[in-house]
């Protein structure tokens, strides 16, 4: 497979490992023990952010994620003319009510800001052109796009049809009846939801097929409630009506990234250790919290406290079964990582929607899985794993902090197992790689 040519420009000051370094991870002679703070959620930060930027006056937010998406997202909110303060991890911000400077904004890497953005820009008057990095620029953006189009919008394409950059002419949205396709992204909608409060009409969104992952739109319209929005809907989210308000300023503590702790969850899983996330409860909205579920499955003893989550591995993991991943597809490289040591087979279903991530995630976890001569089934929607004992190699993250994430579980494992460009990590956990040497995993950077 063809490897992707990393663009730095993506990378923000909060990124810890410098491009071009190689990450070596190797496994801990003693038992892994360990309770550790995982950082704020990306998805909730993001949402925050851009509906605090929407609000009329003064929120807090507390607990975000210093990533990359996040820095960029702030770098744009604050070209638009947004005063915003960053305190360590909590942010000052005074909104505007939607009342943007004019401009060019850079986005990076950053797949929520560029599903979130154009529809705020376009509840106002100006003009903007916004660019991301070629990768999110080969990242379909165009059921989005004809969506708000649809409501009122003008934006159009700057080079490739369907793709960033992308220019838009602020004139406010008159709102309307939008029929949109969910199997492709979750964020096409909560882009179209987030913009929707400021039309001028109510706005009534009917989704055409399925929603990839129902629980990222819910979590939207509940951020979108707690910010003063007035939404209809039922658990089947075929049908949404959003109706006309502002946003209120809000004072709000975000949770950890549940996401993130299931990498460290996998980690106790996979050596037969103990991790404690002691800032994450099963009670949250994030749908990869049900990856508990699925350790449980596999033979490892999970405690679910109010504030906290444990796990307890197993001396062998347990496989010989089938799974849709579709509602936590972002932990379907996790599970690839792990299968191979259980006694098992994995087959993993219903995510071919990864492929237009950072990656083609199902075909780059394959080719990877394949260099360390585990056997591997591709398909479609998503692939199999069969039990073995993956060998010693060098491993390339094609840019994509998921594939980085996952893969480097196997060097807990495994003597000899590296990775290139582990910096990528930057756009969702900066400091991965500390969080897990504190937890005594063998990590050196070459």
């Amino acid at each position: 497979m063809k490897k992707n040519n990393y663009d730095t420009r993506a990378r923000s000051p909060w990124t810890k490992i410098d491009a071009g370094k190689t990450v070596e991870i190797y496994p801990n002679t003693k038992k892994l023990n360990g309770t550790i703070t995982i950082p704020g959620s990306k998805s909730l930060t993001n949402r925050a952010l851009i509906m605090s930027a929407l609000a009329n006056g003064k929120s807090e937010i507390n607990g975000i994620l210093k990533s990359d998406d996040s820095y960029w997202c702030i770098d744009s909110i604050k070209k638009l003319g947004v005063n915003v303060e960053v305190n360590d991890h909590t942010v000052h911000m005074v909104g505007k009510s939607g009342m943007w400077n004019s401009g060019k904004l850079y986005i990076g890497a950053a797949g929520t800001i560029a599903r979130f953005l154009p529809g705020a820009l376009a509840i106002t008057e100006g003009l903007w052109e916004i660019k991301a990095s070629e990768r999110m620029s080969k990242r379909p953006v165009a059921p989005l796009i004809e969506a708000l189009n649809g409501i009122g919008a003008d934006i159009e394409y700057m080079k490739n049809s369907g793709y960033y950059p992308l220019s838009i002419k602020g004139k406010g949205l008159k709102g309307g009846e939008i029929s949109l396709s969910g199997k492709i992204s979750s964020q096409f909608i909560s882009g179209l939801l987030i913009a929707s409060p400021y039309a001028k009409e109510p706005v009534t969104i009917n989704i055409t097929d399925y929603i990839v992952q129902h629980s990222y739109v819910l979590l939207t319209l509940k951020l979108m409630e707690q910010f003063g929005a007035h939404v209809e809907y039922d658990n089947t989210l075929k049908k949404i009506i959003v109706h006309p308000s502002n946003y209120l300023a809000q004072n709000i503590d975000l949770e950890a990234d549940a996401s993130t702790a299931c990498y460290f969850l996998a980690l106790a899983a996979l050596t037969n250790g103990r991790i404690r996330i002691d800032n994450l409860s099963y009670e949250t909205q994030q749908p990869d919290i049900k990856m508990v579920n699925v350790f449980e499955k596999m033979g490892c003893k999970v405690t679910r406290g109010k504030s906290f989550i444990e796990l307890e591995g197993a001396s062998k993991l347990k496989g010989g079964f089938e799974i849709s991943m579709r509602e936590m597809s972002d932990q379907t490289l996790t599970l690839a990582a792990i299968a191979p040591f259980t006694d098992d087979p994995i087959t993993i279903r219903d995510v071919a929607h990864i492929r237009h991530h950072e990656s083609n995630r199902i075909s780059v976890i394959c080719d990877s899985l394949s260099k360390m001569g585990i056997e591997v089934d591709e398909f479609e929607d998503g692939l199999k794993v069969y039990p073995g004992n993956p060998k010693p190699a060098l491993l390339d993250s094609y840019d994509d902090h998921r594939v980085a994430m996952s893969l480097a579980l196997i060097g807990s494992k495994v003597e000899g197992i590296k990775i290139t460009d582990p910096g990528c990590v930057s756009k969702t956990c900066p400091n991965y790689f500390e969080l897990l040497k504190s937890l005594g995993m063998n990590i050196r950077l070459l």
